[in-house]
């Protein structure tokens, strides 16, 4: 490894909100872990008088919070360039739209590079093989096409690799193409049993054992960030002695749907847990019992959300006792090379 690499783990702040903004639910994929859940999230589009208010709301809660523009595909929106200027003039710390590579409505020749922090794009897989058997055929093609496309227009871009056991062996080999695309945040995620994933008999075993993780996504982040790129992936599993903290507690993150619903824990958004709502273009809490209540809790496990939703992630001792704690899902780990 680069003697000049630095790896830390990032903070929960108060002073770094995140608002993860779904501007609709329509794809035009149906990859095989999509955490959207249309009869939790809704299956409307947001328009672009309802959108701003909402921007509004988040823009007065939670002053300069990074925002994050999601779908489903919100490059499927038709007023995606509008949503993004009317952001930059609301003074949100940075904007992010996350496609899936396909950038349609010519939102490239619709925004300037000044006009947004990061296109980031998602593939899971070094190669065409490896990615379209999880996001279909011909996405690997046109991503890779979108990604060297916004390069070339002055766009700064990131990539998401959602880890699993279709696609672990490849992992490291995107170290290659990161350096050539160009990509400066390169992004691990781990699959969670939401959405399509809930509902997929196989998809438990398409998560990594604690084994795996440990074994091979630390050590594959820390040759991927050797090209110059920080690399960003969860902590998921707790050493003995370390702190566990809930994000819920402790920091300021919304996810928000466009059917009202606000969520503060993504584990919980297949259910109706919900800490808040927009009702009437106002940022409401809802009433007992909702996600915000569960966060109180303190269990030997760590994360009560995993231990309630993912069970099968822990592991116990002959005494009851766990093995390990699971970490809050948005703590992570950040590797990079020192300048």
């Amino acid at each position: 490894m680069d003697a000049r690499m630095q790896k830390r783990t990032v903070a929960f702040s108060r002073d770094c909100s995140n608002v993860f903004f779904h501007l609709l639910t329509a794809c035009n994929l149906a990859c095989r872990h999509c955490y959207i859940n249309v009869a939790q999230h809704g299956e409307n589009t947001l328009d672009i008088d309802t959108i701003r208010r909402w921007l509004d709301i988040f823009a007065e809660r939670a002053p300069s919070a990074n925002l994050i523009l999601l779908g489903g595909e919100p490059t499927l929106h038709p007023e995606l360039a509008d949503v993004i200027r009317y952001a930059g003039k609301r003074a949100f710390g940075s904007v992010t739209v996350d496609t899936n590579g396909f950038l349609f409505h010519d939102i490239l020749e619709r925004v300037d590079p000044g006009e947004i922090d990061f296109f980031s794009f998602s593939l899971d897989g070094a190669t065409a093989a490896t990615n379209d058997a999880i996001r279909g055929r011909g996405t690997y093609e046109r991503c890779i096409a979108g990604m060297r496309r916004a390069a070339a227009k002055g766009f700064a871009t990131s990539l998401i690799y959602t880890v699993s056991r279709l696609n672990l062996h490849e992992l490291e080999s995107m170290a290659a193409l990161v350096k050539d695309l160009g990509i400066t945040r390169f992004f691990i995620q781990v699959i969670g049993l939401r959405g399509a994933s809930a509902e997929d008999a196989h998809a438990r075993q398409l998560q990594l054992s604690r084994r795996e993780w440990l074994d091979t996504v630390p050590a594959a982040a820390a040759r991927i960030a050797e090209q110059g790129v920080i690399v960003t992936y969860p902590k998921v599993f707790l050493n003995a002695g370390e702190l566990f903290e809930c994000a819920g507690r402790v920091a300021d993150n919304y996810f928000v749907f466009p059917n009202g619903r606000v969520y503060r824990c993504p584990l919980c958004e297949d259910y109706p847990l919900n800490a808040l709502a927009i009702e009437n273009n106002r940022l409401v809490e809802m009433p007992p019992i909702n996600e915000s209540h569960l966060f109180a809790l303190d269990i030997p496990e760590g994360c009560v959300i995993n231990r309630l939703v993912q069970p099968q992630n822990l592991a116990y001792d002959a005494a009851g006792v766990p093995d390990y704690r699971i970490a809050c899902c948005m703590l992570k780990e950040e590797i990079f090379v020192r300048q």
